[in-house]
């Protein structure tokens, strides 16, 4: 096996452990160090094809946790913000972007460990559809609107963790057929996520037993790991 081959295996079990377990984490964790392995349009489309297959491989067997209001509300608002995240991916500048990001990931992140609160309403639920669509067109990244919006709100980890999954499949799915559509892709890349499936489905299994263990408590600060590693990587990644 190659090293960076290993490499691979490595980045995808952490990642998809991590999303199988809080429902967040694949693209979070696993496009920084993608990036450090392969150029930046094929790691993108590397992880968003993992990314459809590791939502395919769960959706059956938590299709009855799915909040499906607000998946139906996610899903209204995502075509604006994946529309306008295609035109990043392929025209514009990617550094700024991710810097602004970065920036206010790192400052809500910081409110929410002060114990902001949010208020959840079909307008907010919406308009963090059509953000996570423009990240995840734009940079891979579709989590940190979401997990933002929903820490704030206290939703359920269960609930939490079953309709973002299910919201990730449908914007994956249109993700990858734009960046194909208007972009490119190449033999490389699927190679490589083939190569990756078997390291995808024993990350499924270690979070899964990780999920029936941990409490609201211990998923919040996981949460806030997450998310202040998330704008650190932003940051640092766009100077």
């Amino acid at each position: 096996m190659s090293e960076e081959l290993l490499i691979l295996f490595l980045i995808v079990i952490v990642a998809s452990s991590l999303q199988t377990s809080t429902g967040y984490g694949f693209s979070i964790v696993g496009t920084p160090f993608l990036l450090l392995v392969f150029p930046f349009h094929e790691a993108i489309q590397i992880n968003i094809i993992l990314s459809i297959c590791l939502s395919s491989v769960m959706i059956y067997s938590i299709r009855n946790e799915i909040d499906f209001t607000l998946l139906k509300r996610l899903v209204y608002g995502s075509p604006t913000g994946l529309l306008a995240g295609i035109f990043v991916y392929l025209f514009m500048e990617t550094a700024l972007i991710k810097f602004g990001v970065g920036i206010i990931v790192l400052i809500l992140t910081m409110l929410l460990i002060s114990n902001l609160t949010v208020k959840r309403t079909g307008f907010k639920d919406t308009a963090a559809g059509g953000l996570s669509g423009l990240l995840t067109t734009s940079i891979g990244v579709p989590g940190p609107p979401l997990l933002l919006y929903f820490s704030g709100a206290r939703v359920d980890k269960t609930v939490l963790r079953s309709t973002t999954l299910a919201f990730y499949l449908f914007a994956y799915t249109i993700s990858l057929i734009m960046q194909i559509t208007f972009g490119e892709t190449n033999s490389e890349i699927w190679v490589s996520s083939a190569l990756a499936l078997l390291a995808l489905f024993i990350g499924v299994a270690l979070g899964r037993l990780v999920f029936k263990k941990i409490t609201q408590k211990v998923f919040l600060n996981i949460t806030y790991v997450i998310l202040i590693f998330t704008g650190i990587y932003l940051v640092i990644t766009s100077i």
